[in-house]
C-alpha cells in the first residue's frame, strides 16, 4: 500500500534534490530569462531560472498569459530572450537545432507524405543515408505504436495518430532534450489518456530530458517528475511541486488526485491574486 502523500511534503523551493539519472547528457538550463514585448504593459517573463536534470520530466503550468509558451519558444531557440541565456550541457544555445526537438500543439505534418516519410524528413535534411534513416524512422514509429501505419497519408490517420507521428519525428533525431507545447490539447479526453500512458512508456524507454507545457493540471501530474507553477504578468516561477509517485503511474490513484489538488489550489490563488491586482488598478479613485 503506497504511503499517503501530504501537501506539505510536495512543495519545494529548490530543484537541486532531483533523483540522479543514468545519463549525463541533456542537462538543460534556462538562466535568468526575461522577455518584454514592445508596448506590452508588463514583461511576458521576468528573471525565470529553471534547470532540468538529465532524464527529468518537467511540466510547466499556470494561468493563461503567464508566459508558458513564450518560455518554451525561447528554450527552443525560436525566440530570443530580452535577457538571460539557455544552456545545454553547459554550452549556451541560441538557435534552433537537433539537440532540442519541439512538438507543437498542431502536428505540422506534410499531407503529401506518408507517416514514415514525415518521420524521415529531419534525417533527410541532415543527409543521413537513406537505408539508415528508413531504419530509424521505422523504429521510431514502432516506439509510438504506429509501425503498421507507416505507409498511410496524413488524412488517413486519426488526430491522436497524427500527434504520435509528430512525436516520432522528434524522437528519431535522438535529441537529448524534447520540448512539448500542449501536444495533446486538441484531442478528446479518451485519446489524451491513451497518449499519457504511451508518453510514460516512451519517456521510460528513452529517458529524454522533457520540458512540457500544458493547461491541464491532471496531465501535468500524470507525467511529471516536477511541476513548475507560474506567476502571471509578469511570468515568474511561483512554486515548484515534486511528484513523488513512481512511474508508471495509476492515473486514477488517490495519490495523483492529491497532488492535482495541491497544484489547482496554487493556480486558483494566483488567478485570484492577479484579478485582485487588476481590480485595484482599474477601480475609480
Amino acid at each position: 500500500m503506497p504511503t499517503p502523500l501530504h501537501s506539505e511534503q510536495l512543495l519545494i523551493a529548490d530543484s537541486g534534490d532531483a533523483p540522479p539519472r543514468a545519463s549525463s547528457r541533456g542537462r538543460f538550463e534556462l538562466v535568468n530569462i526575461s522577455k518584454a514585448f514592445h508596448k506590452a504593459y508588463a514583461p511576458a517573463l521576468q528573471s525565470v531560472s529553471l534547470t532540468c536534470e538529465p532524464g527529468e520530466f518537467v511540466v510547466v503550468v499556470g494561468p493563461s498569459g503567464c508566459g508558458k509558451s513564450t518560455l518554451l519558444n525561447i528554450a527552443a531557440g525560436l525566440m530570443p530572450p530580452t535577457s538571460g541565456e539557455v544552456r545545454l550541457d553547459g554550452a549556451v544555445v541560441r538557435m534552433p537545432g537537433p539537440t532540442r526537438a519541439m512538438v507543437f500543439q498542431e502536428h505540422g505534418l506534410f499531407p503529401w507524405l506518408t507517416a514514415l516519410e514525415n518521420v524521415e524528413i529531419g534525417l533527410k535534411l541532415t543527409r543521413v543515408p537513406k537505408a539508415q534513416r528508413r531504419h530509424r524512422a521505422v523504429e521510431a514509429l514502432k516506439m509510438v505504436h504506429l509501425g503498421q501505419f507507416a505507409n498511410l497519408l496524413v488524412h488517413q490517420l486519426s488526430g491522436g495518430m497524427r500527434q504520435r507521428v509528430s512525436i516520432a519525428r522528434a524522437l528519431v533525431m535522438d535529441p537529448p532534450v524534447l520540448l512539448m507545447d500542449e501536444p495533446f490539447s486538441s484531442l478528446d479526453a479518451q485519446t489524451r489518456t491513451l497518449l499519457h500512458g504511451q508518453m510514460q512508456e516512451i519517456w521510460g524507454r528513452t529517458r529524454k530530458t522533457i520540458l512540457f507545457v500544458t493547461h491541464s493540471v491532471g496531465e501535468a501530474v500524470r507525467l511529471a517528475d516536477r511541476v513548475i507553477i507560474m506567476h502571471a504578468h509578469p511570468g515568474r516561477i511561483r512554486r515548484e511541486v515534486r511528484v513523488p509517485i513512481p512511474h508508471p503511474r495509476d492515473f486514477d490513484s488517490p495519490e495523483i488526485s492529491e497532488v492535482v489538488g495541491v497544484i489547482r489550489r496554487e493556480i486558483e490563488d494566483e488567478v485570484n491574486r492577479f484579478n485582485a491586482e487588476t481590480m485595484t488598478h482599474v477601480a475609480p479613485r
